[in-house]
């Protein structure tokens, strides 16, 4: 027999990132997947519900595909489908001589009761399936660049909504009869991506005051002269990749202040995408965009109580990763890692005012062997007429 190195990925591919992307199948059944490498060569198992094989065969990136009564085990299968794949990817070691396998973090832990059950020892590698799922392929890159055109649109309509709505006597947003809220706009953003076969969470539509919160979704009516930001980060129901784009609008003319706060998250947003290259850490992105917001003489951290309400700072980071989750490695903050090829990026500096709102605006970069591409087209102003 062979002496193999074995890894292991398991779980339900339609909410585990990392394994959806390891197969590029989604099925919301639980499943397995074993890698085993010899001198002699290597091949993956892919084990999963009976009546999903023929699709696997077709789509799955897998060597070969089994269900688990193709490896039951002696004392046979549970009638529960999680344990039974469990089982299956036990028996499965057990008859190729694996004494020990890798896991990656995600691993559920009844696999690796089972698995331990069956005299295999289980190790964790914690980086196992992050650095790889960091560098996106040519597949992926592609998706995120769809999805992020689609978020483009969504952005488009909503800043256009909020640009060129009327304004009553007391200055609110009006709109087709009625006053324009941050929900009406949210509702026109679903309904967009909807229909571009996208999934949203709520978007922000944050105007004024409340969106010195830089993560407050907005509520109410909208107004004009105000600083509305709108930040949208939907997911393609078909590839499970992401979009996140940020941009600020203003209905009516743009006051003085305003404009030094949007000169300030411009500048600084360049600052980061020319920093970052491979080799680069995320700390060093964060640091060119604090700089260029202190050189224009705005500050940098969270406001204490004491602070008055004129208080103008960035509070967050810089950005992060993304691809299947909107969120996912690297930060791009203080101790952030290293940049590789093929990082999906968010750029996405902000300041933020207690008295007046905030200024954010966002991109999506990749990062390549000598800097980044942008994959966003839209303007970066504040007015959107």
């Amino acid at each position: 027999m062979n002496s193999f190195n074995a890894t292991i990925m398991a779980g339900i591919p339609a909410i585990n990132s990392a394994l959806y992307r390891m197969l590029r199948f989604n099925v919301g059944d639980p499943v397995a997947l074993i890698s085993l490498k010899s001198n002699e060569g290597s091949k993956s198992i892919f084990i999963l519900r009976d009546i999903e094989m023929h699709r696997a065969e077709k789509q799955a990136r897998a060597d070969e595909i089994a269900c688990p009564a193709d490896f039951t085990p002696e004392n046979g299968l549970s009638g529960d489908r999680e344990t039974a794949t469990a089982q299956a990817a036990a028996e499965c070691l057990v008859r190729h001589g694996i004494t020990s396998v890798t896991a990656d973090r995600t691993l559920p832990l009844i696999y690796a009761e089972i698995i331990r059950g069956r005299g295999i020892d289980v190790v964790c590698d914690t980086e196992f399936g992050v650095t790889d799922r960091r560098s996106k392929d040519s597949q992926e890159i592609a998706w995120l660049q769809e999805a992020q055109t689609a978020t483009e649109s969504a952005m488009e309509m909503a800043c256009q909504l909020i640009g060129r709505a009327d304004v009553d006597e007391k200055g609110l947003l009006v709109h087709e009869g009625n006053h324009l809220t941050s929900e009406r706009v949210r509702n026109a953003i679903d309904i967009k991506l909807l229909e571009l076969g996208y999934s949203n969470v709520p978007s922000i539509v944050a105007g004024g005051s409340v969106a010195a919160d830089c993560h407050e979704i907005g509520t109410g009516v909208l107004k004009t002269q105000e600083p509305v930001i709108v930040d949208i980060f939907p997911q393609n129901r078909t590839t499970l990749y992401n979009g996140d784009c940020t941009r600020t609008v203003v209905n009516g003319p743009v006051s003085e202040q305003l404009q030094k706060m949007h000169a300030a998250v411009f500048a600084a947003k360049q600052a980061g995408e020319a920093t970052v290259k491979p080799g680069v850490t995320g700390e060093d992105v964060h640091k060119a965009v604090i700089a260029t917001i202190q050189e224009h003489r705005f500050d940098v951290g969270i406001p204490d109580d004491t602070m008055p309400d004129d208080y103008c700072a960035m509070v967050h980071g810089t950005g992060h990763g993304i691809g299947l989750d909107v969120h996912e490695p690297p930060l791009l903050d203080f101790k952030g890692p290293e940049l590789v090829v093929g990082d999906a990026l968010t750029i996405e500096p902000g300041v933020y005012s207690k008295a007046i709102g905030g200024i954010r605006i966002e991109d999506m970069v990749i990062v390549t062997a000598d800097g980044c591409d942008n994959l966003n087209q839209l303007p970066q102003g504040l007015t959107w007429e």
